[in-house]
């Protein structure tokens, strides 16, 4: 084990102790405030007075507030969500009942937008378009195809206005026919029902194979679409966890580095563990992925990711450690570093509005395992002004990789017009952590608005204030049809 190694295992393995202390800290303090609360109700005076808020007459139907089923594209078999008789369907030799359905759905983007970084104006109209094939066999088995005809994942088929005479101007066609998704899923244990009639016998185990979407840590460990097989077990039950899940995977094609760039040598080892508690669910993830070519820039790595996710009294709570180790230099693939990442999220009394305020703490390099084109840096979930947009050159109010830097934003989500409609205003700040002045503070709003049963108007902006720079801008509204 080199010393990058070494080094990369002692300071995860103190930024684990620390996160994982606070949160069962916070979670016993919970547990034992939760004791106290029953043995003063065992021994209440009158019980009586202890009252459900539930009537007892049933509630009638509401059907008015209840909209019509959507159409699809196209829709063969039983209909989705639909009212009727269900198919009697076929049984295939190995006893499995399947009643085929076919679902052709998706989404069109349309935005124009502005973005100004403090030096250069990028102004553009981009469009992108995903269309999904779901043929679903039963319960548990689907095989689903996707395409994305209008960008190629990094260019977008639209038009480009600034800067003038740049590479990227004028318009772009970026039609292609590339498979994104492609992919069956299923569970061992219903595709032979008779190898286990009374379903006593652990068989119901999932399973994944072809080109599917990866997203692991909400997307700070691994967010990307690779070709793959991945191996499922739940309900695995030991002493003090109510249900463990563990996935193993394995990954050979199509794998984006950390840097957002595909690796054509790559391959990905995963294994995923998930425990639910009585105080938390806690995750423990960790990654390897191997380049044969061992390229100066395509370094193999290490990843390793813990997370626990509770309610600590009325505040939803989730904390992560991650850690990215390259196993030969430090390359734009994968680099030395940890991440610290933090959420809280309060709903007022009376209202369905959500408060919330997130932060991170980025050591030196972190790199994520996998990352699509399209996807940014792995901080893009701290809030509005660290997200990508998925959609043309418009950047991140405060930028999304993770590198020697701590941030955080807070933000409060206010619905409204029988919850069709939402705003969110948010600020937040970056600080860097290495003496490079990159530091910058920003706010931001988006309104959100449903039209009509599938279309959504969204519109954003944010003004950032940066250390030596000139300020940043950005300005966007974007046309979403759902079908």
């Amino acid at each position: 084990m080199n010393t990058a190694m070494t080094t990369g295992f002692i300071r995860s393995t103190a930024l684990w102790w620390v996160v994982f202390g606070a949160v069962f800290l916070c979670c016993s303090q919970r547990a034992i405030a939760q004791d106290e609360y029953h043995e003063a109700g065992d021994h209440h005076d009158d019980p009586h007075e202890l009252k459900t808020t539930f009537s007892d007459e049933p509630a009638p139907m509401r059907l008015e507030d209840v909209p019509d089923r959507p159409s699809p594209i196209l829709e063969l078999g039983d209909p989705f969500l639909g009212p009727g008789p269900i198919g009697r369907g076929f049984t295939i030799p190995t006893g499995a009942l399947w009643q085929p359905s076919l679902l052709v759905f998706g989404e069109y983007r349309s935005a124009l937008q502005t973005f100004n970084d403090g030096e250069e104006t990028f102004t553009e109209w981009v469009n992108r378009l995903d269309i999904f094939g779901n043929l679903q066999l039963s319960g548990t088995e689907r095989l689903l195809v996707g395409v994305r005809p209008l960008d190629d994942g990094r260019r977008f088929t639209g038009y480009f206005i600034e800067p003038d005479g740049a590479e990227q101007s004028g318009g772009d066609d970026e039609f292609n026919t590339r498979i994104t998704h492609l992919f069956f899923e299923g569970d061992f244990g219903q595709i032979f029902p008779g190898l286990d009639p009374k379903d006593t016998g652990q068989l119901d185990i999932g399973f994944s194979v072809g080109r599917q979407p990866l997203f692991y840590q909400e997307g700070l460990l691994i967010n990307d679409r690779v070709d793959a097989v991945g191996i499922t077990k739940n309900n695995i039950f030991l002493d003090g966890i109510n249900n463990l899940q563990v996935t193993f995977l394995y990954g050979w094609n199509e794998i984006n580095r950390g840097n957002n760039i595909e690796d054509h040598n790559a391959q990905l080892f995963g294994f995923f563990a998930e425990a639910d508690t009585s105080m938390s669910t806690f995750n423990f993830d960790a990654v390897f992925i191997y380049d044969d070519d061992s390229r100066a820039d395509n370094s193999d790595g290490l990843f390793f990711a813990g997370s626990a996710i509770q309610r600590i009294g009325k505040i939803n709570t989730s904390f992560r450690a991650l850690t990215s180790i390259p196993l030969n230099e430090e390359s734009p693939a994968v680099g030395q570093g940890e991440l610290l990442f933090a959420e809280l999220s309060y709903t007022p009394a009376h209202s369905e509005d959500i408060l919330y305020c997130n932060g991170f703490w980025a050591v030196d390099e972190f790199s994520s395992a996998a990352r699509g084109p399209d996807t940014g840096g792995p901080l893009g979930r701290t809030g509005l002004l660290f997200a990508a947009v998925g959609l043309g050159r418009y950047g991140a109010a405060l930028g999304n990789d993770a590198q020697s830097a701590v941030g955080a934003a807070l933000g409060y989500q206010h619905f409204f017009n029988e919850k069709r409609s939402q705003i969110v205003v948010e600020a937040g700040f970056r600080s860097d952590t290495n003496d490079t002045d990159e530091s910058a503070i920003a706010i931001a709003a988006r309104f959100e608005t449903a039209i009509g049963q599938n279309n959504i108007l969204r519109l954003d902006a944010f003004l950032t204030g940066q250390e030596d720079r000139e300020p940043a801008s950005g300005v966007r509204v974007e046309w979403l049809i759902k079908f």
